[in-house]
Parts: structure tokens; C-alpha cells; sequence
């Protein structure tokens, strides 16, 4: 891309960065006139210790300091209501920044479709009430039978940073979990669909789109279940079973070429369908699909960043974009870092280096658009 980079092209990224408007601030980019282009905004996690920042003044402050103006983050225990939710966005707003995103967990009936399912799904309902209330337009969740993060490992990239590797025969063999059992994709697409059933017009008529994140790692078994959202076939039957701009998924280019497909194909499939709810912005190294492979820093993996963003804002997508799994520096781990159960991955300091990663990807697409 250095071959790119003319005097005349940088004037011209310059040109393009000088019309932006106030809803791509979250890209760090000036306002653009009114009823010009729409382009994502640029998001970072608060809340957590994946996160870059806790919700107090100095967690939101650091995010600032990165020029970035929106966020996603955890959900409180369900139900949700209006007055909490508008809470978190007042305190939110009161430093500059919106809440773009709030996961919302806690259905693990739901899941395996077990008793009490009905009254998790009431509260699941009322939930993306509040939100919608409260103006949050779009409620993340996952629908993993098990997460098998058990498989992840750190091994040391350049200069000795940490990098988060996935190897299936380190855990293909562990048994299933007492609390959770065994499921097949039958039965796992029967309790989506029921789930699905349930919330989606909720969704629809809160003005709330929902985005389920794929499964990740994609293991072809996690402890004796097999994942609906482990493969691309999964995810394109999960917009099949409610037709709805509000069933949509995160689409997570990292997670993409974990399976082995390309993400800018797939980017395409389900932007062009407007089913892409919330962007995660990561890369990775494959040596086996859905079994081996690395998540590395973001100018280094298979991944080609670039053409996923160009594809992003030649579809007009305009909600937000996480540039997430920050590489462990030496400057992290002085900070903490993320929990156990996610070993070589970073803190603020890489987080620092994927958003001006990212908005440079950002700025440069759009000024190819123009």
C-alpha cells in the first residue's frame, strides 16, 4: 500500500476526510455537509477486562483520547429496564460517548431448551424493549452450546507480543460438561428458531437489530456439541428462519477466514442482504480451518484488511466496526491484560494500535470510493 500513498493521493484522503459527517466521528473524521456519504463508526468495548476501558470517567476518557465516539459493552442481568438502560447512556453520553451496542446473555435454558425457557425469553423480550426505548439500536448475543476456549494457547510473535492460538487436538477429546451436555445441530437450530420466533418481531417493532456472533473458535465439536454458527452454511441458514433486517450477525472477518472462506465474499453475501448488524475488525494466520491457527496483529494475517473495508463502505454499511483481540505488548502487561481464559491477547496499548490501524484502513477506503 506504500506504493499508494502519492503526494496527490494523500491530498486527496485529505479532500475526502474534510467532507465526512458527524456520523462517521467515530472514524476520527471531520463532518461531512448534509446527504452526503454514510460509513461505519469505529467502536471500542468498555466495561470489561476484554475491554478497552472501564464505564468510569477515566476508562471513558481513554477511549476518547483515541478519537474514538462510539462503544459496545455487557448488559446487565435481564430484564433490562428503560431507566437503567437510559442510565448507562446518559453516563455514557455525559463523555462524549454512544452506545452503539449492549450484549445481552443470561437465557441459558434457551440454549438447550430446557424448562423455564418461556419465562428467559419473556425477560430476553422486555429487554430489547428497554433498549429500543433507550435508543440502543442494536442487542448482540451468542447461542454457543460451549465455547471452547479450553483450546486456546499463547505463542509469541514478532519482538516477543502475544498472540491468542486455537488447536482443536489440544481439546478434541474433552468430555461434556455436566451443566451443559451434549447437543446435535438438530436440536440447536430447533432452539434458535424457537428463540428467534419470540424476539425478532419484538426487535422489529423496538427498532433494534439483533446480531448473533458467529461461533469462535469454530471447532468442529465443543465437549461432544456441535455449533449451529460453526460454519458458513450455519450462518446463512440462520437469516432463513425469520426474514428480517433484525436477524442479522456480527459478521467477524478474523472468524471468517478461521473457516477457511474468504471475507470479502462472505462480507458481500450478507452485506448486500443488509444482515450485517455489528462488525468485528480482526485478523488471523489459518493452518487448518475451524482447527489450527493464530489471531496476529492486524497488518500481518491472511486476512486482507483493506478489501474488507472497501467492502464495507461500497455497501453503505453504517453501524459499527470493533477492531478487537488487541496483541499482548510489553506495555500491557504491566496493565493486567485479559482474562485467563484468553491468553496472549492485549490491553489498551493494543488497542491503541488497532484503531489507528483501522482508521486508516477507514480513510483510505473511503477516499478509493470517490
Amino acid at each position: 500500500m506504500n506504493s499508494q500513498l502519492s503526494r496527490r493521493n494523500l491530498l486527496k484522503t485529505v479532500g475526502v476526510a474534510a467532507v465526512l459527517n458527524s456520523s462517521q466521528v467515530g472514524a476520527g473524521l471531520p463532518p461531512e455537509p448534509k446527504g452526503s456519504r454514510i460509513a461505519p463508526n469505529i467502536c471500542l468495548g468498555v466495561g470489561d477486562r476484554l475491554s478497552a476501558g472501564n464505564s468510569d470517567e477515566t476508562g471513558m476518557r481513554r477511549v476518547k483520547q483515541l478519537g474514538v465516539n462510539h462503544v459496545a459493552m455487557g448488559g446487565p442481568a435481564i430484564p433490562w429496564e428503560v431507566g437503567q438502560i437510559r442510565a448507562i447512556v446518559d453516563r455514557l453520553n455525559s463523555a462524549g460517548l454512544t452506545l452503539g451496542n449492549l450484549m445481552v446473555s443470561g437465557f441459558t435454558n434457551t440454549l438447550y431448551g430446557k424448562p423455564g425457557r418461556d419465562e428467559e425469553i419473556r425477560k430476553v423480550q422486555q429487554s430489547i424493549e428497554a433498549a429500543g426505548a433507550a435508543g440502543i439500536p442494536v442487542v448482540e448475543y451468542n447461542f454457543y452450546a460451549h465455547r471452547l476456549v479450553e483450546g486456546y494457547y499463547e505463542e509469541l510473535g514478532r519482538a516477543g507480543a502475544g498472540m491468542t492460538a486455537f488447536d482443536y487436538a489440544r481439546v478434541k477429546d474433552l468430555p461434556p460438561l455436566p451443566d451443559e451436555g451434549t447437543h446435535n445441530l438438530e436440536e440447536m437450530w430447533s432452539n434458535i428458531a424457537y428463540f428467534l420466533k419470540a424476539v425478532i418481531p419484538v426487535a422489529e417493532k423496538s427498532g433494534v437489530r439483533l446480531a448473533l456472533h458467529p461461533n469462535d473458535p469454530p471447532a468442529p465439536l465443543s465437549r461432544g456439541s456441535q455449533q449451529i454458527m460453526g460454519d458458513l452454511k450455519g450462518w446463512k441458514h440462520l437469516l432463513e428462519i425469520v426474514p428480517s433486517k433484525a436477524n442479522g450477525i456480527t459478521f467477524d472477518c478474523g472468524v471468517t477466514r478461521e473457516l477457511g472462506e474468504d471475507p470479502v465474499e462472505v462480507c458481500r453475501y450478507f452485506g448486500s442482504r443488509d444482515r450485517i448488524n455489528h462488525v468485528h475488525f480482526r485478523n488471523v494466520r489459518v493452518q487448518t480451518p475451524r482447527e489450527k491457527y493464530t489471531e496476529v496483529f492486524l497488518d500481518e494475517g491472511q486476512v486482507n484488511m483493506f478489501a474488507v473495508m472497501k467492502e464495507l463502505v461500497r455497501q453503505g454499511y453504517p453501524r459499527l466496526i470493533y477492531p478487537e483481540h488487541p496483541r499482548r505488548l510489553d506495555a500491557d502487561r504491566e496493565l493486567g491484560g485479559p482474562p485467563p481464559y484468553y491468553p496472549g491477547g492485549g490491553s489498551y496499548i493494543g488497542y491503541a494500535y488497532n484503531v489507528g490501524y483501522t482508521r486508516a484502513m477507514l480513510q483510505a477506503s473511503l477516499a478509493s470510493q470517490d
